[in-house]
């Protein structure tokens, strides 16, 4: 069975544990309050991977990282044979949308991942209101596909968006593994 390593990170608040633990079908009981990650939570699960052609069910390793800038130090071995990054945050807080330029450079870009392997999720907070519209979003993070996740009005859009990012995310890794091959050969 196929395994990926996925990053969940993100500036604080941002509800990377609440997606994490519903993608996951993990359940904590945590009474509503906001609980900083402490480093990271590496969470395991089978998931379909969708999109191209078979749809298959690969092994996921879900690394649910901190938010907090003290485990600066800790990101360059949670990055470690990442195979994709989902970059979470609450669009409703102008602070965030700031900071993903700033994730992404230290997750993405310093990874030479490519942007099949990366994702961005505007979470939006239980009773925060409908999605937002166009994001001020700077131009190269454009390029990355972006989803709107609302976990009380449409579950199961977000577990579906997902795992078609999941399939490109293999889907990428299968083209990479073959250039690979093919420059051993030639």
């Amino acid at each position: 069975m196929l395994k990926v390593k996925i990053l969940f990170i993100g500036p604080n608040e941002s509800g990377k544990t609440v997606l994490a633990n519903f993608l996951s079908d993990t359940t904590e009981n945590v009474g509503g309050e906001y609980r900083p990650t402490q480093g990271a939570r590496i969470l395991e699960f089978e998931s379909q991977a969708d999109g191209h052609g078979d749809n298959k069910t690969c092994e996921v390793e879900l690394w649910d990282c901190s938010g907090d800038f003290k485990f600066e130090s800790c990101w360059p071995a949670l990055m470690k044979d990442a195979s994709g990054v989902v970059i979470i945050f609450n669009p409703d807080l102008p602070s965030h949308l700031k900071e993903i330029e700033t994730w992404h450079s230290m997750f993405i870009s310093s990874q030479g991942l490519q942007d099949s392997q990366c994702l961005l999720m505007a979470h939006h907070k239980p009773g925060s209101g409908d999605e937002v519209g166009q994001l001020p979003l700077a131009t190269h993070l454009n390029r990355l596909p972006l989803i709107q996740s609302n976990l009380e009005e449409e579950p199961e859009d977000v577990r579906v968006a997902f795992c078609r990012y999941l399939g490109n995310v293999l889907h990428t890794m299968s083209e990479s593994r073959e250039r690979e091959e093919m420059s051993i050969i030639t």
